[in-house]
């Protein structure tokens, strides 16, 4: 039986602000809706992800901005670096940690992601 990993909750504090930002970096908004008026539950996927992230109102106890160590894995990481610094995000450049490179960002709330480009084995 596979056991997958496909939606991570991530604590905001304007629900609005960060589904801006986070489709301002190229995540697809796959779902917006409130069955309640005390939940609003927005799914967004990172291109070519089989994993997704929801934010919104009454979704997670935890506190905005809380968030650190998600990872994204990209074909280049100097790319997704300048494709984040195209969109107003405050990236850093990119770094050889070794098993990677790597850019680093927060979203609005400082919830940290870390962006990796798998090493190349020969």
């Amino acid at each position: 039986m596979d056991w997958k990993i496909e939606l991570v909750a991530i604590p905001v504090t304007d629900v609005d602000r960060a589904k801006d930002f986070y489709t301002g970096i190229g995540f697809n908004a796959d779902h917006d809706h409130s069955p309640t008026d005390d939940i609003r539950f927005v799914q967004l996927t990172p291109p070519g992800s089989g994993c997704s992230i929801c934010i919104g109102r009454g979704i997670t106890q935890a506190a905005p901005g809380s968030v650190e160590g998600m990872q994204v894995v990209v074909a280049s990481a100097e790319q997704a670096y300048q494709q984040l610094l195209a969109a107003g995000v405050a990236a850093t450049p990119v770094k050889d940690e070794g098993w990677g490179l790597f850019t680093y960002f927060s979203d609005p709330d400082g919830n940290k992601w870390s962006v990796q480009e798998l090493p190349k084995y020969s």
